[in-house]
């Protein structure tokens, strides 16, 4: 995973929960930041970087592998631990939020170009084989960073400018 896929995953989020703020004014910017966290959460299997499944199962002594952690599956559990690590009446809400970033970042998993047509099994355990999809981008394409950076810059410019002007008046004095 290279490190421009990630922020990619990151920038899509942010953008897609700041046009749902526009909608939804509930949606406030810590809860931005909660489909941006969400948005990152499949890529959590990547720990094997730092803790190699070999080194988890000879401590088990079971096969271990941080895989389901990059399936629909996998990656509900980690929302749910993240929706009870806030207080109760933010659960729901937090919730969707990390659902809602998990949901972009699957989407974007989808569009990646593989060579056989075939998807890893990224839905299990709801459909255990991959999808055949013919791909749009590779992971190591740099043009879909420099298109989520754009789409990101123009709505923060839109959002600051347009959505929520009331946050910014300057024509307020404070004695």
């Amino acid at each position: 995973m290279p490190v421009a896929d990630l922020f990619t995953h990151i920038l899509i989020g942010y953008t897609l929960a700041i046009v749902l703020s526009w909608r939804y004014e509930w949606i406030s910017y810590p809860f931005v930041t909660a489909v941006m966290i969400g948005s990152t959460l499949p890529d959590l299997n990547r720990i094997d970087l730092v803790v190699p499944e070999e080194t988890v199962t000879a401590l088990l002594g079971l096969p271990f592998t941080w895989s389901p952690l990059h399936r629909v599956g996998g990656t509900l559990l980690i929302v749910c631990i993240g929706a009870l690590l806030v207080p109760n009446a933010y659960r729901r809400v937090v919730f969707a939020l990390l659902s809602v970033g998990t949901a972009s970042h699957y989407a974007l998993d989808l569009l990646l170009y593989k060579p056989s047509g075939i998807t890893s099994p990224l839905l299990w355990p709801f459909v255990t084989h991959g999808l055949a999809v013919d791909g749009f981008y590779l992971s190591t394409d740099r043009w879909p960073i420099v298109a989520a950076t754009v789409l990101a810059g123009l709505v923060w410019v839109v959002d600051r400018r347009r959505m929520r002007t009331d946050h910014f008046d300057t024509s307020v004095t404070h004695d």
